[in-house]
């Protein structure tokens, strides 16, 4: 799983969900924030019981901008190290040969590292993205994890390799959004112990930057688990030279729909699994 955990709380409550799954073996920060995001990661890893789960400090691009944990992560928590190639060698290698999913729900930096420097990932990553976008809501801007590193966006498509796809198209709906009043944050707010990191995250942030929470990165989990209440189909795209998504030569599984009732009532009980789970 690539992260770039600390901004929007999306990616604290996809990871959260995440760390119910036992095959879960790394999580790599993306778009890092000295070191921050990778830390954050750590520590709320160790708060749900997933210690396992080694965290790695992935590419920091300099940006700085929506940081949503001031304070949430303690001092003694050390700084993780950042030898991406290295990591995934060794998830590669614990899987025996088999295929490998990747779940990034950050920009495409550290997979593109990674596919430059173990050519033969291509074949055994199966490559689940949250990012791009067809119909524009900023005509003159891309989606965010695509305009923030184009070129590795360009040298992952290019290789040919399995991608699924979950555009902001999809993500960006009134049915996918969490607020103070939904029974996602009633249920976190209501867990207490480790749950109060979450909860203290999502508070920052909608008081900083909006008054909710679009579940970009739980759908993109979703879709990397084959849930049935999303559709996608085979569609040949590209990036143009900022970033936006059009449509191309590069095949990949684009989603096109989702049910937003299914989905949140998949993602309550994953909440309601992982909050059980991490109360014992």
């Amino acid at each position: 799983m690539d992260t770039d955990i600390g901004g929007d709380p999306d990616d604290a409550i996809a990871l959260a969900v995440a760390s119910g799954l036992p095959e879960l073996a790394l999580v790599i920060t993306s778009d890092e924030h000295d070191g921050r995001r990778a830390r954050l990661a750590r520590h709320l890893l160790d708060l749900l019981g997933r210690e396992d789960v080694h965290v790695v400090a992935g590419k920091d691009l300099g940006n700085d901008a929506y940081w949503a944990a001031d304070g949430l992560i303690p001092e003694d928590i050390a700084a993780q190290h950042g030898d991406v190639v290295a990591a995934v060698r060794d998830v590669l290698e614990q899987a025996g040969g088999g295929l490998v999913r990747w779940l990034s729900i950050g920009p495409m930096s550290n997979l593109a590292t990674v596919i430059t420097e173990i050519p033969d990932a291509t074949k055994r990553l199966i490559v689940t993205q949250m990012g791009g976008e067809l119909n524009y809501r900023h005509a003159d801007r891309a989606e965010h994890n695509i305009r923030l590193d184009i070129p590795a966006a360009r040298t992952v498509l290019g290789t040919g390799m399995r991608i699924w796809i979950m555009p902001a198209d999809i993500t960006f709906h009134p049915e996918n959004e969490i607020t103070s009043s939904s029974i996602e944050y009633e249920m976190i707010a209501g867990a207490g112990g480790p749950w109060e990191l979450i909860r203290a995250h999502l508070d920052q942030w909608f008081a900083n930057f909006h008054p909710g929470t679009m579940q970009h990165d739980a759908l993109a989990l979703a879709l990397a688990m084959g849930m049935a209440f999303l559709r996608f189909s085979r569609k040949g795209v590209g990036f143009d030279e900022i970033g936006r998504m059009t449509a191309g030569d590069n095949p990949v599984f684009l989603t096109h729909s989702a049910d937003y009732s299914l989905f949140r009532n998949w993602l309550c009980k994953w909440l309601d699994q992982v909050i059980a789970s991490s109360a014992t």
